[in-house]
């Protein structure tokens, strides 16, 4: 988009912190320092056009004010509304539906054998086993690893039905199978990503590229958590390696970093750097990060960049 220099706002001047005070003349390494500082929501909302506050003013009218937190849709459920305090990108908000979970814990176990070896009950697979895979399957596609014609490899293990549904599972779960009636296993969910990175990326984030918010980014964008004294986003891993997707896995994408996982480690220091350095006792550290806060304070109040937040 491009735009006259009349619609830009001049940089190298600036308003006092109250209506009716002088301008000043600001120095041109403090001119370069608000610059390198302006995100691009900080940049349309700056425009005398006005574009980025017509389009920020449509979202906010779509979800309603703080104030309509509390009202309902036709269909009874609340309003969706993701305003708060900027100064509390973690604080709480109502979910649209009634909680019925006291809590979740996901398990993503890269790794793990396949569902063909669990839950997937694959009949035909099994009677085409160590055959030349049909040509119908392989016709104008490329799979990666894969040359020539490939053979059929069906489940290794046999499968029965059990529980009150009939549900198939292999006898490689005979402690599970006793809990089979209390499992939902989704069957419907689908992808022609193979490869273990982009793949575990689909799963997290809903996208086989990179830049994108893992669920539980999401999850706490939208809903917010009661202990503002700990992550909301907690992230374990086991195995003694990350997984092929790498920390995209749990990152917030183009959200604000406030909302992506936090990874706690089972060696060393849970949380890196939360220790004191050696030799700097309780109190020199707390006169340090009160003064950062501080300065990271004034930083916000001067810029408003979402990321100034993330690091008080």
């Amino acid at each position: 988009m491009l735009m006259s220099n009349s619609k830009i706002p001049d940089l190298h001047t600036t308003n006092g912190p109250c209506d009716g005070e002088p301008v000043r003349e600001m120095h041109p390494e403090e001119t370069f320092a608000r610059l390198q500082a302006q995100t691009r929501r900080h940049f349309l909302r700056s425009l005398t056009a006005g574009v980025g506050t017509m389009f920020l003013g449509t979202l906010a009218s779509q979800y309603g004010s703080s104030a309509r937190a509390a009202e309902l849709n036709l269909d009874g459920t609340r309003r969706l509304d993701f305003t708060r305090d900027p100064s509390r990108p973690l604080a709480a908000l109502p979910p649209q539906f009634a909680a019925r979970a006291k809590r979740i814990i996901y398990l993503h176990m890269a790794g793990a054998p396949s569902q063909l070896e669990l839950f997937e009950y694959k009949p035909e697979l099994t009677k085409l086993d160590g055959q030349d895979c049909p040509a119908s399957f392989l016709l104008g596609k490329r799979f990666a690893f894969i040359s020539g014609v490939p053979k059929l490899l069906g489940s290794q293990y046999p499968f029965h039905q059990a529980g009150k549904r009939g549900q198939w599972i292999s006898d490689r779960l005979p402690h599970l199978e006793k809990h089979i009636d209390d499992l939902c296993i989704i069957k419907s969910m689908r992808t022609d990503q193979f490869n273990h990175a982009p793949a575990q990326l689909l799963v997290q984030t809903g996208n086989a590229r990179l830049g994108y918010p893992s669920f539980g980014s999401w999850v706490i964008y939208g809903l917010g958590t009661e202990n503002q004294n700990l992550p909301g986003f907690i992230v374990l891993l086991s195995g003694g390696k990350s997984p092929d997707g790498g920390k995209q896995l749990w990152g917030s994408g183009f959200l604000p970093s406030v909302y992506q996982g936090v990874q706690c480690r089972s060696h060393g220091e849970p949380v890196l750097y939360l220790q004191n350095p050696r030799g700097v006792s309780r109190s020199l550290r707390r006169s340090e990060l009160d003064t950062i806060d501080k300065i990271n304070q004034q930083t916000y109040a001067a810029f408003g960049n979402p990321e100034t937040i993330t690091r008080i």
